[in-house]
């Protein structure tokens, strides 16, 4: 006796092939749109990290007292502070420091204490500026390079 045998109908066979690529598809298109970085401007439509280059600014420490001070024409939002010793580098923001209260418009001057490891071997003051997202206002850390070794 043999029974009739019946696969799944080529109706539903397609239709199952079609979600399948459909979600395969919607999966590629997402991790892709994350992977994109976000691009943030400054000044209308120049992008951020070639303003970096216009940063202009001078730093000094002394006697646990830290002066900053903007000589170049973009306004300066905030600092990160990398000190290093013995070959570990630590990164903070200088909010977490001092008293900074964001920004350091152009020609403008700021002093404070800071609280920094003592047996630092050196101490780098690095920009962040302050640009415009699809998201709205979003933070920009210029890189190393344009930072002041003190």
């Amino acid at each position: 006796m043999e029974r009739g045998k019946r696969g799944v109908s080529p109706v539903i066979a397609t239709i199952l092939l079609v979600g399948m690529v459909i979600i395969i598809g919607v999966i590629i298109f997402l991790w892709f749109k994350n992977m994109q970085k976000e691009a943030i401007t400054k000044f209308g439509n120049t992008n951020i990290e070639l303003v970096c280059d216009e940063v202009g600014f001078d730093a000094s420490y002394s006697s646990s007292q830290v002066y900053l001070s903007n000589t170049g024409n973009v306004p300066i939002y905030s600092f990160k502070v990398k000190t290093s010793k013995e070959g570990e580098y630590k990164t903070e923001n200088i909010e977490d420091l001092t008293s900074w209260e964001k920004g350091l418009n152009e020609g403008k001057t700021f002093s404070s204490q800071i609280n920094l490891d003592s047996d630092a071997e050196e101490i780098k003051i690095i920009p962040v500026l302050l640009g415009n997202s699809e998201k709205g206002h979003k933070s920009f850390v210029c890189g190393e390079q344009y930072g002041v070794t003190l």
